[in-house]
């Protein structure tokens, strides 16, 4: 399913969703259109590729792709790497500490060509030029990746925010934006405590974000946050939330019981 999340008629954000039911998490894949070129954001893996390519080429000329964009290096942000260098001539944009490790995404064949044309992110962010506009990555490491990154888009001031704020739901709810945030906590907890490093980190990420302000906030799975109000409860109840190292303890590091000689 192909969602809109901005147009003004020149600028135009899209969010696919669903294009894949029954393999794998659900995940979102994005697209940000200015005039004639455009990048695409977490494009996902080789479950997702054939369907999200024939919904590109509902909206765009998929060869002339400007950029395809890694937050991370999971799977499911990247792993259809190859397809992306045969079948467009974009650059691939990557986290630079894992610049010497995409390659392994990549069929032997097309590391070179990938090689020249990837952009590696600085560990401080950098800004992307797409068309008239700018995509701007912002540091999110350790949310969860140890080198991430979210794009904010300034024109439509959305934030594609990766894995923070993700949420499992069923899969015809994953485009609603949520309305009741205390409602929506419960498909967000586990997955957080589990997957943030720690409420340092949080902590820290909020006050950058406080900064931007942003209108929206679409995360990689799940429901997006496209009302101030949930946002700001959204940015208490991730200042609050013990989760990763925090709640680590001994017993989360003993030795196994033994079961005969080992």
């Amino acid at each position: 399913m192909t969602i809109e999340l901005y147009n003004d008629g020149n600028h135009k954000c899209f969010s696919f969703e669903n294009i894949v039911s029954s393999h794998g998490v659900q995940s979102n894949q994005f697209l940000i259109v200015d005039g004639g070129h455009a990048a695409l954001i977490d494009p996902g893996g080789d479950l997702t590729y054939p369907s999200l390519y024939e919904h590109l080429s509902q909206e765009i000329m998929v060869k002339d792709l400007d950029f395809v964009i890694a937050s991370h290096q999971d799977p499911d942000i990247v792993s259809s790497l190859s397809h992306w260098i045969a079948g467009t001539d974009c650059q691939i944009v990557v986290p630079a500490v894992w610049e010497r490790f995409i390659p392994h995404l990549c069929r032997s064949a097309k590391v070179k060509e990938m090689e020249k044309r990837l952009v590696a992110i600085p560990d401080k962010g950098m800004v992307l030029r797409i068309g008239d506009s700018q995509l701007v990555a912002i540091p999110a490491h350790y949310l969860h990746s140890e080198g991430n990154f979210q794009f904010y888009d300034p024109v439509s001031k959305i934030l594609f925010s990766g894995d923070l704020g993700a949420s499992f739901v069923d899969g015809d709810d994953a485009g609603e934006p949520v309305a009741d945030f205390a409602g929506h906590v419960s498909t967000m907890t586990d997955f957080h405590r589990r997957f943030m490093a720690s409420n340092k980190i949080l902590r820290l990420w909020v006050n950058m974000v406080r900064e931007l302000d942003p209108e929206s906030i679409v995360p990689q799975h799940g429901r997006p946050f496209r009302d101030r109000q949930v946002i700001g409860e959204f940015m208490s109840w991730l200042e609050d939330l013990q989760c990763g190292i925090d709640l680590m303890t001994q017993d989360d590091y003993r030795l196994p019981r033994r079961t005969g000689v080992w």
